[in-house]
């Protein structure tokens, strides 16, 4: 992500959760980025960042923002990472789809889909918006009060 105010907003979330997550056994490890392939067709392109995902989420729950998704609410998503790290994942990764979207495999692979409503979203905002939440579930979790229902 380029530098500018998404990208500050998003990494002031992720310290946040980086630093509250530890008390709660949740460990942030960072943001990782699969590069766009350059196949000429896009089910070739998808079906290439797709094997190269599962090969990094290996071993660990993966979660995919997808447009089909569940739309949870913060809360909901809370319990649910509580419910990976209750289960003994080691990891969990939150995969945005690139610009053709997930391959089908991977949507069989995926542990969950959640999506952030129907609406197609510009990568830079969705990773502000999973950068929050991913905070606001810590808080959650912990108890803090940043969360009202």
């Amino acid at each position: 992500m380029k530098a500018g105010p998404e990208r500050e907003l998003a990494d002031r979330y992720l310290d946040r959760a980086a630093k509250a997550g530890p008390a709660i056994g949740m460990e942030l490890a960072g943001v990782s980025e699969i590069p766009e392939s350059r196949a000429r067709s896009t089910l070739e392109r998808k079906r290439e960042e797709g094997r190269k995902l599962l090969d990094f989420a290996q071993g660990g729950a993966l979660i995919l923002l997808d447009e089909r998704g569940k739309n949870l609410s913060s809360r909901e998503l809370g319990d649910r990472f509580a419910s990976f790290r209750d289960s003994g994942f080691r990891q969990i990764v939150m995969a945005i789809g690139g610009p053709d979207g997930h391959d089908d495999a991977v949507r069989a692979a995926a542990d969950l889909s959640i999506s952030f409503g129907a609406q197609t979203w510009p990568h830079q905002l969705v990773r502000v918006m999973l950068a929050e939440q991913l905070y606001r579930l810590i808080t959650i979790l912990s108890g803090h009060p940043y969360h009202r229902d």
